[in-house]
């Protein structure tokens, strides 16, 4: 969808208004658009209070105004957290609202209010993010290659262990702006990239490209595993018991997209039983983890705490997103990280 051409500038609404809280994005970027965005990709995470400052210059200096929500709205950009009754509700009474921008690249908690309002036009932050969040899965990749999980925790001196990343064999599963950004970076060490995606479209940068239901066939050969997709209904536990039965115990599994795309309880089970070299998580399930959770003491699992991209680094991304939509909405044109609402990314 895309806007109509008007000759004044774009009303926009920013959601919550100066003293709340912005959202950083939800991982798991990490964001594609034909179903396996970035995400990759996370959980709602709050940050600094008073989105509205960053916010309101990109909506200005994208040609837009910024103005308390009213029946003159034509756009509305979410900077913070919202409940979604209330996002539902005002978007009821305000049905001049023709587009709505969300802040994050996983937009699966929007999907109901979505779907009520699927005459609107919606955008998210998918492929935004791309650049810290891959250089995000570089580190972990090499952390987890590298068994530093287990070499940080270690008092003595032991074996040699580790293995390398250059001519690895990698699989990763999503085709969207983080997962690009990723392979662009693997390509440094001389690696052979298989990506899986729903469409059945070659990605160029990739050695091959298999479709989802080819997933078991690949993941064999895989020395390293990247989880780079949203996570839907066709997509929760994508990574279970039978998918880690698959692997070499030599592989290790990297997830920056949303925790419930792996089953945690098999993931757990595959390294007590050393059949997986290791796992890199940036999102967990449940998630925040709980503390004196199993995972925390696995020493061949890394965790971080969905910091793949922090606010300080979000911030001139969205904002750099929130400026070009804006644009784009009142020229008429295409939005960039336009939401498929059926499909749900």
């Amino acid at each position: 969808m895309t806007s109509t051409t008007t000759a004044r500038a774009p009303r926009i609404a920013i959601l919550p208004e100066p003293g709340g809280n912005p959202e950083k994005r939800e991982q798991a970027e990490h964001s594609e658009q034909d179903g396996y965005p970035e995400q990759a990709g996370h959980a709602e995470q709050v940050g600094n209070p008073a989105p509205a400052g960053y916010l309101k210059q990109a909506v200005l200096d994208g040609g837009g105004s910024v103005d308390p929500l009213s029946s003159d709205t034509t756009g509305l950009v979410i900077g913070g957290k919202i409940e979604m009754d209330e996002l539902s509700r005002l978007l009821t009474e305000h049905p001049g609202i023709g587009w709505i921008q969300l802040p994050s690249a996983g937009i699966e908690r929007y999907a109901d209010v979505m779907n009520e309002h699927a005459d609107r036009t919606w955008s998210s932050a998918k492929g935004a993010y791309a650049r810290p969040v891959a250089e995000h899965i570089l580190a972990l990749t090499l952390a987890a290659l590298r068994r530093l999980p287990e070499l940080a925790r270690t008092k003595t001196w032991g074996p040699e262990v580790g293995a390398p990343l250059y001519g690895s064999r990698i699989v990763i599963i999503g085709a969207g702006g983080i997962a690009l950004e990723a392979i662009r970076l693997f390509r440094v060490f001389g690696t052979s990239i298989t990506v899986v995606r729903r469409k059945d479209e070659p990605v160029p940068a990739a050695d091959r490209t298999v479709t989802t239901d080819q997933l078991q066939e690949v993941l064999p050969e895989a020395d390293v595993v990247v989880i780079a997709a949203a996570l839907t209904e066709g997509t929760t536990s994508l990574i279970g018991e039978k998918e880690l039965l698959l692997l070499k115990p030599s592989s290790i599994l990297v997830n920056i997209a949303r925790g419930k795309l792996v089953d945690t309880d098999a993931l757990m089970d595959a390294l007590k039983q050393e059949r997986l070299a290791g796992a890199a998580l940036d999102v967990t399930d449940p998630e925040p983890l709980p503390d004196g959770h199993p995972l925390w003491d696995e020493p061949r699992c890394l965790i971080t705490p969905h910091t793949a991209d922090t606010e300080e680094m979000v911030r001139p991304l969205i904002s750099a997103r929130v400026r070009e939509n804006v644009r784009r909405w009142a020229a008429g044109e295409e939005l960039e990280g336009l939401v498929d609402v059926a499909a749900g990314y």
